[in-house]
This record gives structure tokens, C-alpha cells and sequence, in this order.
């Protein structure tokens, strides 16, 4: 991939990635949340912050420094710290605030206070914490010394993500926690925006948000219908509101042939496709073993809703090894490299070599080849190099909530108007 492009394109959607959204406490490992120690620092000396981060990173402990409560809160987002380093009074905001907002997200780390007030306010505001549900450590008085903070460390287990609860995908249906996420995909021969797929996640309202993995596994396949049913009718909805700003991208939500199987989707389709002759349809993602259980049932679903704009991709493709004649039988627009061979592509060449494969196949059934899970420059710079369609991964964009990912839209038309 062109370097100059790539750099183009992370750029315009670096800022917008970011824009605000309400702060969770992520659950899983679909954020793809380090295993190293993690530490947030919300300060607003730079001189305070650069010592608490240089001595944490000394003990092998991440940290990243934020200046305002708004800053710190909205860093939950992205990775949940073991401990919070809070200062009482911040820029434009104080402790009280960001108490506050790790309360409402059920926060279960270590939160040290720390401040130059007189210990009795520090006394009251840790009380306000305790309060809370917080965890709040004995507060430490500036100036203090290195060690102080060295100290606390030793004191706190680094792990503190507490258990993730166990909820049922009825629950979550019934209450209307679900929301779509949108991770985009992208052009690798423009470096731009081709699309997006939409992701699935529970917005608890005491655990914050939680991934799929928490409340999917033991559903029924009747609950999966209705989650199916769910899904696409709230995709469908969402590509209206892209379009209001001016952008017409194809998106697509995953399925399984059970759940179609259960559902009268020429129907849900009629009700809710959108008007727009612009509309160029709904992809459905199926895992290349769901393909494989009943293919011709597949091609009866997918040839009757090709009529009504939906098609198909086969998703994880590679992990089945699907033979090449059933893959005939299929009216699949694209193939979804599974990512355990793009993870390491750039370096491992079995892994290299059935990438290309995949990619070779997708071409000559008219397909378009997708590599998912990019995560680094190298393997991107491979699956570009072989010639892959599409990308999509952590390096290039994570999903996120529906609100960033219009805004995201609505300033690339933006920038448009304005070159």
C-alpha cells in the first residue's frame, strides 16, 4: 500500500475516530485490550504527570496522562487501567466529576487521590469515592517522591478488571441494550473508505458495554433470529442516516444460516430497505462453516434475496477449507480471509501463501478478497502487495458506536466540499 496514501487516510480519521461518546468500561477482548499493566494518570501538571508516568514505565507499567475529567473518563473507551492516579482539581473540572462518571461505569480498580489541598479535604473526597463503589486508596499528598508511587504499586493486583457478568441475549434484547458498532473497511488500492461491518455489543446500563462474547454463546436459535432480525432492520436504518450526510457505503452485519432459515427476510427487507436509489445493498457475513452445514439451502437464501439487494460473504474463509465446487454453488460478492493467516503474513510465508490463495480464488469467482484482523504495517503492506481488495482491522480503524462512525462520515464530506 502506498505509504503516502495510508498516511492520508489515518490521518482524516484519526480525529474523528474520537469524537465524543458515551464512556463504558469495556469488557472482552474484541478492543483488544493489552495484557501489560496499564495506569491512568488525570492531572493537569505536565511536570506531576512526566514524573508518575516515568516512574511506572521504570516498573513496567504503561501509563497515559490525560489534563481534564472529560479527557480521563473518554479514555475508558479505548482500555480499562488497573489504577487511576486522580488529581483533586483538574483544568476546568475537579475530582468530584470524575468520581462520578467511574461510579455510573461501575469502575473496579484502584482510584489514588492526590492533591496539595489539606488532607481533610482529600479525607472527604475519598469518602465521596468510597460512596461511589470506588476503590479509594489512602491519599498522598504532594510534593512527594518517587517512591511514594513506587509504594502504591507494589499494593495494587494490575489485573483488576473485575469479572465480566453473565447475561442472556433475551436480556439484552428484551431491554434494549444492543447496539451496532461500525468498523470501517477499507480500499487498500486508494487508501479510502469502502464500507463498514456492523458489530454487535450489549450497553449495560451497571456494567458499561460488553462484547459478544458475554451473552452470546448460550443463546437459542430462535434468540439469534430475533437478534438477526434486530440487526439488520437497525443497519438498515442507520445506512438512512449515512446517507442524509452525503455518503452511500456498503455495510454489512453478520448472520447465520440458522437464523435466516427462521426468518421471513424478504419481508424485514421490504419493510425497512431504504428508498434511496443510491442504496447499493446489505452484505450478510456467514462463517464459511455455517456455509458448509446446508449449501443448497444457501443458495436458495441467497439467490431470493439478491432480488432484494442483499448478498453474501463468506466469512473466516480458509478455516474450513470449503471445497472449490460448493463455492460455485454460491453467490457470494466477497471472501473474508480468516485472520489467523493474515495475522503474520508479512513474515510467515505459509501463512503468506494462503493468503494468496484466497485472494487468487475470491478473483476468479468475481469476488472481492477481504483480510480482517490487520494489526501492524507489515502485514498490511503484504495482503496489499498480493493484491487484497479490501482491510479492515485494529491498524487501520477499531470499530466504534454509531455516533462516531456518522461523524466520521459527516467530516469526510467536509473535507470533500472544502478541497
Amino acid at each position: 500500500m502506498p505509504s503516502k496514501l495510508l498516511e492520508e487516510f489515518r490521518n482524516w480519521l484519526r480525529p474523528a475516530e474520537h469524537h465524543d461518546a458515551p464512556s463504558v468500561v469495556p469488557y472482552g477482548d474484541e478492543l483488544n485490550v493489552p495484557t501489560s499493566p496499564y495506569a491512568l494518570v488525570i492531572e493537569d501538571e505536565p511536570g506531576i504527570c512526566k514524573v508518575i508516568a516515568m516512574t511506572l514505565t521504570a516498573m513496567g507499567v504503561e501509563a497515559e496522562c490525560h489534563h481534564t475529567a472529560r479527557e480521563g473518563i473518554a479514555a475508558l473507551d479505548r482500555r480499562l487501567p488497573a489504577i487511576i492516579f486522580l488529581d483533586v482539581a483538574l483544568e476546568g473540572s475537579d475530582a468530584i466529576d470524575v468520581i462520578r462518571g467511574l461510579g455510573e461505569r461501575g469502575y473496579g480498580g484502584v482510584v489514588q487521590l492526590m492533591s496539595g489541598s489539606n488532607m481533610s479535604l482529600l479525607d472527604d473526597v475519598r469518602r465521596i469515592g468510597t460512596r461511589h463503589g470506588l476503590d479509594m486508596r489512602p491519599p498522598l499528598e504532594k510534593p512527594f517522591r518517587a517512591e511514594a508511587i513506587r509504594h502504591i504499586i507494589t499494593g495494587v493486583h494490575l489485573d483488576s478488571r473485575p469479572p465480566a457478568p453473565t447475561i442472556t441475549l433475551d436480556e439484552v434484547l428484551a431491554n434494549d441494550w444492543l447496539e451496532l458498532w461500525y468498523q470501517p473497511k477499507i480500499d487498500l488500492r486508494t487508501s479510502t473508505l469502502a464500507g463498514a461491518e456492523g458489530l454487535v455489543r450489549c450497553r449495560h446500563p451497571v456494567h458499561g458495554l460488553m462484547m459478544p462474547s458475554s451473552f452470546l454463546p448460550e443463546a437459542s436459535e430462535p434468540s439469534h433470529a430475533a437478534l438477526t432480525e434486530r440487526v439488520i432492520a437497525t443497519a438498515l436504518r442507520d445506512w438512512d442516516e449515512a446517507a442524509e450526510a452525503g455518503v452511500y457505503l456498503h455495510t454489512a452485519v453478520n448472520t447465520s444460516i440458522g437464523a435466516l432459515a427462521n426468518l421471513q427476510l424478504p419481508a424485514l427487507i421490504r419493510e425497512h430497505r431504504p428508498k434511496s436509489d443510491k442504496w447499493p445493498g446489505l452484505i450478510l457475513e456467514i462463517t464459511e462453516s455455517e456455509v458448509v452445514k446446508d449449501v443448497a439451502l444457501m443458495h436458495e437464501i441467497s439467490t431470493q434475496l439478491r432480488i432484494y439487494g442483499i448478498t453474501f460473504a463468506i466469512d473466516d474463509f480458509g478455516e474450513g477449507f470449503s471445497s472449490f465446487a460448493r463455492l460455485r454453488e454460491l453467490p457470494f460478492v466477497e471472501l473474508k480471509l480468516d485472520v489467523s493467516f493474515v495475522k503474520g503474513c508479512g513474515t510467515d510465508t505459509k501463512n503468506a501463501g494462503i493468503c494468496q490463495t484466497i485472494i487468487n480464488l475470491a478473483h476468479h469467482f468475481g469476488a472481492v478478497a477481504v483480510a480482517e484482523g490487520l494489526e501492524n504495517a507489515t502485514d498490511l503492506q503484504a495482503i496489499h502487495r498480493m493484491g487484497c481488495d479490501l482491510g479492515q482491522g485494529f491498524f487501520l480503524a477499531r470499530p466504534m458506536p454509531k455516533a462516531n462512525f456518522l461523524a466520521l462520515l459527516r467530516e469526510r464530506v467536509l473535507q470533500k466540499q472544502a478541497s
